[in-house]
């Protein structure tokens, strides 16, 4: 698989990115600068976590309207893998690729901490070494990660089986304290209509590796490329 990670200025986890897609799970990984037309023949595009344009406006805004935007939508909608972390879920939002908007967390406060959460899609290219159920740990690190709609939007994301992972306890039940950042009915992470594009807040590629004691998130990647690459616990 060829793997694209798109850099916008201030993108800070595109490094970390490709290091895992190169390094961890051995795919051919390119960067893609923002100002650039085509995507390489990349066949998975990443928008990685960081603060691109600052954030200026709101978050994702300003990237939303870069112009490798528009060759990762035609990219999505040929089918194309899409994926969307942090800052890059932002980015989905703003530019439409996804529904639904982030606004600042429940506290007003930056999160940096490790958070359980609920697969509730395990069909999916990028979650199909999950199971359905199975709760995960994954780290989360953002000021604006409270996912908002509109009910009937909601509940049309919710008939359409959109929502792929959920804040949850660490017994898998959602709750108000587990739920950290206020998101609408906890939700973490969602994907389009055909589940070729996926948003999420938390960062799979941060836990990836067995040296950062958590090797929940390389599972994501496994699940992308169809391979398993480390032996299970």
């Amino acid at each position: 698989m060829k793997c694209g990670v798109v850099v916008f200025p201030g993108s800070n986890c595109d490094h970390d990115v490709y290091h895992v897609l190169k390094h961890v799970v051995g795919q051919e990984v390119t960067f893609l600068w923002h100002d650039q037309a085509s995507l390489d023949g990349a066949d998975l595009v990443v928008l990685p976590g960081g603060f691109a344009y600052g954030d200026y406006l709101r978050a994702g805004s300003m990237a939303a309207l870069s112009p490798i935007m528009a060759a990762v939508k035609q990219h999505a909608a040929n089918g194309g893998l899409v994926l969307g972390i942090c800052n890059g879920f932002q980015v989905l939002l703003e530019s439409g690729l996804l529904p639904g908007a982030m606004r600042r967390n429940r506290d007003l406060r930056f999160i940096c901490d490790d958070v359980f959460l609920r697969v509730e899609r395990a069909d999916l290219p990028f979650t199909r070494h999950y199971e359905a159920g199975q709760v995960i740990r994954l780290p989360i690190a953002h000021a604006e990660g409270n996912y908002a709609d509109h009910e009937d939007r909601l509940d049309t994301l919710e008939a359409a089986n959109q929502v792929v992972f959920r804040y949850v306890s660490q017994r898998g039940e959602t709750d108000p304290q587990s739920n950290v950042n206020g998101s609408a009915r906890s939700i973490a992470a969602i994907t389009n209509e055909h589940g070729n594009v996926l948003g999420l807040m938390p960062h799979p590629e941060r836990c990836a590796e067995a040296v950062l004691g958590n090797e929940d998130g390389l599972v994501l990647f496994e699940s992308l490329i169809g391979e398993t690459v480390r032996l299970s616990a």
